[in-house]
């Protein structure tokens, strides 16, 4: 019988290995061994896809690599997902989340999107090149309590700060938590421009919008 560390250590290197079979594998284990799903998704699966988007960084990986990956990791989550503990009626906090205008990279944007709504957020994705008028109207329709946007380029990083503007413009500000991340964005520009918060990863994310929006 394996214990929780190695079939972690399965599911995280199944996914940076591309192994469908083997995580699907290692994921039912973990379940007949009686282990928690969350963990399984948080420490295993994401663990596996911040590896693999860490060698996408450094080169080592490329795209088709990364959706391997994301593929290996989804086949984990549909058996791991269904026996998450269930949110209390309609309690679950809302997100919209999207690669602001210009920019097409979102494949970290997939990733926090996952984990936030494995963590138990209902998140409306705008998917990329997102016009910056379309984060402020779908929050303003959707109720949302937070707003999280990513980009990979610096051309695209002024578009940030725009939609802080919009939201100010609206009376909104108040009501909508900014949460931003991406290739070049830092905490001293998410300070600069006023956003909630910056994330470096999903799993940062993940505790980061607990943060803000008050959530143990």
């Amino acid at each position: 019988m394996s214990t929780k560390e190695e079939l972690l250590k399965r599911l995280s290197d199944g996914v940076v290995d591309m192994e469908e079979d083997d995580v699907a594998e290692a994921a039912q284990e973990y379940l007949d061994a009686g282990y928690p799903a969350f963990d399984g998704i948080m420490e295993g699966l994401v663990d596996g896809m911040n590896r693999a988007s860490q060698l996408y960084e450094e080169e080592e990986y490329f795209v088709t690599d990364v959706l391997l990956c994301s593929d290996a990791m989804y086949v984990g989550l549909d058996i791991l997902r269904p026996f998450l503990p269930e949110e209390e009626g309609n309690s679950k906090k809302k997100g919209v989340i999207g690669v602001v205008e210009g920019d097409t990279h979102d494949i970290g944007k997939n990733l926090v999107k996952i984990m936030l709504e494995t963590a138990g957020f209902h998140m409306i994705d705008l998917g990329r090149d997102v016009p910056l008028r379309k984060f402020v109207d779908t929050a303003k329709e959707e109720q949302a309590d937070f707003i999280c946007m990513s980009t990979l380029m610096t051309t695209t990083m002024g578009g940030m700060n725009d939609v802080i503007r919009l939201l100010e413009e609206e009376g909104m500000r108040g009501q909508v938590k900014v949460m931003i991340g991406g290739g070049p964005i830092s905490q001293k520009y998410a300070d600069k421009i006023g956003a909630d918060g910056y994330s470096q990863n999903a799993v940062e994310a993940v505790k980061l919008a607990k943060r803000l929006l008050d959530i143990a």
